[in-house]
């Protein structure tokens, strides 16, 4: 169970004087709530041979909100008082103004469990943790005489959530988060690159401290640091792409996830507004946002509303069946929350926002998928990427590329972007791999300066026309 910094709400906010206080801020409201966080995190950076950073974090505070229509009332404190709980009602209560609405139900209860509530940051003493990112760093340099530099990061962090409603509903969630990463550089006639792997999810630290774990992750960044170390310039135009399972997958997240998120499509800003029900991607195309996958980095047993996560189907066999909701705009849209309403703090209003968004795999062998490629790249690995949401354009980087000519794999790539945009990405789909693969837990997203901890995945997916800019000519 968590330990005693997180004492429960009724001692630091009285249930029932807070239930006033919040009861008078809906009044005439179509919704609300007090949403409590406590948080505590670690972090330790071990690079160059030595100990970079080390850091702890604690802090707690609440958020009230009122919402009325499109409008939502929302005040947040680091105080966790009666007072400074008033003060909040008082601010969120002026954009309910005179009222008029009726207030929504409360989301349905659960008993689901999806990961464990026991605090991952002493799940290890400290000692044992430095000790562990000595060992990651001297067993990279041993790998390789080519390595010139090893940086290995472990972070761990805990929080809990408690989520008070007007109609008295309490609900609580106690959420684990952990993460091992590990960077290569190597160097070989004067010329550097670098590797990167890592992963986590919620749970504790036991796996990740494993060197049957940490080894393998050691020994994936060397092997891309090296891949690269031969990469030759990236072709450029417009070519077939095969993109590799996992990971790749963010691809997916940014280009036509976030487009599928229900407040851009309620507003008419998506490049999938008003197409419910039509074909928006070629046969066999089914994509999911699923947050009741256990132990997953973007799973959460509750939304920060109190809804359940839940598994919501996006795209059925190329046809575009549903967003995700939180409870403001699935009520303005006349539909059901999916528990995609998230937040990255007390200190920020909730919005839908993606969990864990899958493209489910086909009956397609990877390797017949890779050998139809005329002329094109394979890419495995992808670094950052931007999409502009109204048209679904997107430029991502590959981290891990291959030239793929007359369906032989060729020569790594370096400096490969694909270009294009969701709408027709989806349509140019023409095939499916049988490995579909969750990423490995590293994931982050960012929408309107919030960030929250996200999943992705994919299998082996073959695309025609993508644009690829690279650095030959």
């Amino acid at each position: 169970m968590a330990d005693d910094l997180f004492r429960p709400f009724e001692s630091a906010l009285p249930m029932d004087e807070a239930l006033a206080l919040l009861r008078d801020a809906t009044q005439g409201a179509d919704d609300g709530e007090i949403f409590v966080e406590r948080r505590k995190s670690e972090a330790l950076v071990f690079d160059d041979g030595r100990l970079r950073n080390a850091s702890y974090d604690a802090s707690e505070g609440f958020g009230l909100r009122a919402v009325r229509g499109e409008v939502a009332g929302y005040a947040h404190a680091t105080e966790l008082s009666i007072p400074a709980l008033s003060r909040a009602a008082e601010t969120a209560r002026l954009a309910v103004g005179d009222g008029g609405g009726t207030m929504s139900s409360p989301p349905q209860a659960t008993n689901r469990h999806l990961y464990t509530d026991a605090d991952p940051i002493a799940s290890a003493g400290f000692p044992v943790k430095i000790e562990t990112l000595r060992e990651i760093d001297a067993f990279a340099r041993d790998l390789d005489p080519r390595v010139v530099q090893v940086s290995a990061s472990l972070a761990a962090s805990l929080q809990e959530v408690e989520i008070l409603r007007p109609d008295g509903t309490h609900v609580r969630d106690v959420r684990p988060m952990t993460r091992l990463n590990v960077s290569v550089i190597v160097e070989q006639n004067g010329r550097r690159e670098s590797g990167n792997a890592g992963g986590g999810g919620r749970v504790g630290l036991d796996g990740l401290i494993d060197p049957a774990d940490w080894k393998g992750k050691a020994r994936e960044a060397l092997r891309i640091a090296l891949v690269n170390l031969d990469a030759v310039p990236a072709p450029a135009g417009v070519m077939e792409v095969a993109l590799g399972p996992g990971w790749p997958g963010i691809l997916l997240h940014e280009a036509i996830g976030h487009g599928l998120e229900g407040d851009f499509n309620r507003k008419g800003s998506s490049a999938f507004a008003g197409l419910m029900g039509q074909r928006i991607a070629a046969p066999g195309v089914t994509v999911i946002d699923d947050g009741t996958i256990a132990d997953r980095r973007g799973s959460i047993t509750i939304d920060d509303e109190g809804t359940p996560s839940s598994r919501t189907v996006l795209i059925e066999d190329g046809i575009l069946t549903g967003y995700m909701q939180d409870r403001q705009n699935a009520r303005l849209m006349g539909v059901d929350p999916t528990g995609n309403g998230r937040r990255q703090s007390y200190a920020h209003r909730p919005m839908p926002r993606m969990t864990n968004t899958i493209m489910l795999g086909g009956e397609a062998n990877p390797e017949d998928l890779v050998s139809e490629i005329k002329d094109g790249i394979w890419a495995v690995g992808f670094g950052g990427g931007q999409v502009d949401i109204t048209n679904g354009k997107f430029v991502f980087s590959c981290t891990e590329a291959y030239r793929v000519q007359n369906g032989k794999i060729g020569a790594p790539v370096k400096g490969a972007t694909l270009i294009g945009d969701g709408p027709s990405a989806l349509g140019r789909i023409r095939g499916l791999g049988n490995d579909m693969q969750l990423d490995p837990g590293m994931g982050n997203c960012g929408k309107d300066s919030q960030w929250v901890p996200v999943g992705v995945g994919q299998p082996t997916v073959l695309m025609d026309g993508l644009t690829v800019g690279g650095s030959a000519t």
